[in-house]
Order: structure tokens, then sequence, then C-alpha cells
């Protein structure tokens, strides 16, 4: 993939959106959602949906609004932090073997694998070599799943300094919001520079073909939020024809019987 600009030099989103604009487009937007996921419902699709970035720089928004209007059954969100005991000791990409979608369904990623190349790599939890060892590890799992049919978007949520600091200060203030930080925050604010590098490194030797980034500027939530919800539409419609479920005649049999109901006549629907 082409070269990209440093991380701390993209330019971030600019305000204000309406209210009544952003209702109005995210409502569209989350339709398409649907709309895609019931194909994949019916037609066994797997989708990956991938989304990394900083502390506070909206996953948690995102992926609220990717699954408010979503078929619940068919969707799960992973939430991904320190390996448990059952999973220490094995290979990194195990634990996401085992979240992999099934037929017709979807999984939503808060966090992925690449905490291999970034908290791993910023804290020593893993060598250097082995860290280095896992580009190439991540590309080919990535591209064993693509070739297998599942399709991956993969999102990296990035907020500016600035920003990110209002946005922890807003959650200490909030009685409801202080559970979301943590000493490790703290920690890895302090580090930002070595994370900067790491998602430099990570977005330069990643960004594939069959997977590529799509980085979000996140300053502004809700243009970030409408942002996220349409390149992930976008990318899940490339590539397919969308047509109208067609009702299998066994059913339209069945409720006839039972309702006498008639396709397209509203009079034989139960009053």
């Amino acid at each position: 993939m082409g070269k990209r600009p440093a991380l701390d030099k993209i330019e971030m989103i600019d305000g204000p959106i309406d209210e009544k604009s952003y209702e109005r487009e995210l409502a569209e937007l989350q339709d398409k959602l649907l709309t895609l996921q019931i194909h994949h419902m019916l037609t066994g699709g797997r989708v990956l949906i991938c989304i990394d970035g900083w502390d506070a720089a909206g996953k948690g928004g995102l992926i609220e609004r990717i699954v408010d209007h979503l078929e619940p059954k068919s969707v799960h969100v992973w939430r991904i932090g320190a390996p448990t005991a059952a999973e220490q000791g094995r290979h990194y990409l195990w634990r996401f073997w085992q979240r992999l979608p099934a037929p017709g369904d979807w999984a939503i990623f808060d966090r992925t694998w690449y905490g291999r190349v970034l908290v791993e790599r910023i804290e020593g939890l893993c060598d250097k070599k082995a860290w280095k060892r896992a580009y190439h590890e991540i590309n080919e799992f990535e591209h064993q799943l693509v070739d297998d049919g599942a399709r991956i978007v993969k999102l990296l949520m990035h907020v500016s300094e600035a920003e990110q600091k209002n946005r922890m200060i807003e959650r200490l203030e909030d009685p409801n919001k202080r559970y979301k930080v943590g000493l490790e925050d703290f920690r890895n604010i302090a580090k930002r520079k070595q994370y900067l590098e790491a998602y430099d490194d990570m977005l330069e030797r990643t960004d594939t073909e069959h997977a590529p980034w799509h980085v979000i500027a996140t300053d502004h939530k809700k243009l970030a939020r409408l942002k996220g919800l349409k390149i992930i539409a976008d990318e899940l419609e490339r590539g397919v024809t969308l047509t109208e479920h067609e009702l299998a005649p066994e059913i339209a049999e069945m409720a006839r019987r039972t309702w006498n109901w008639t396709p397209g006549k509203k009079n034989g629907a139960p009053k």
C-alpha cells in the first residue's frame, strides 16, 4: 500500500455538524449496516470489524452505534484485555482464533491482535524479536481469513493529545465514567511518543491490499462516528449485490393457512 503520513501529522476532523443532520446520517448508515448484516446472515458470510486506537479515542461510542440497530444474536463484541491464565503461554493469536465469527455472524473486536506490536512492544511484555516477527504473522493470519471468505475492516481511532486530555478529565469529573480511567491510562499517556512510533510502524507494515487500515481522526466524536460507519458500510458492500430477500413459498403457504394471509393484500393480515 502507499506511504502514509505520520499519525501525528494527519488532519483532524473539524466540526460541528448540526444534530438533525447527524441523526439523519446516522440512521441511514445504521439501516445500511442492518441490510448488510442480513445479507451475511442469509449467505453465511463472516465479518470481522477490528477497532484499535488511543484511550478515549471513541472506540466504545463507535461500537455502540454499530450494534445499535443490528440483529443482536448474530453480532458479537469482543473487548480485548490482558490474556487470561488459560491464554497465557499459548501463541498470542490463539485466543483470537477462538473468537472468529461463525458463518452468518459479525465479530467486532474492541482492540485486537495488534496489541502484540503496540502495548506488548512498549511495555516489554514480549522481546523485540517476537514483536518484529508478529508483523508477518498478523499479515498471514489476516490473509488466511480473507482467502477463506471472511471480510475484514480495520479502523484505527486517532485522537490528538489535547483532546485526549479533555476527555480523560471529563471522565474523572463524571461519577458514572470514572471507572473508565485506570492507572494504566496514565502510563500509556506518558509514553505517547513511543506509541506514535509503534502505530506508524504498524500502519506501514500491516496496511495490505487484502486488509487495509482506515485511520479516523476523532477529535470531533460525531463526525468520527459517521465516518467509521460509512467506512464499514462501504467496505462490506464492496463486490456485493444486495437483493430483496425472497419469501419462501412454504412460509407463504403456512401463513395463508394460519391467518388467511396473501402477500400484498393488507386485508389478509390479522386484526
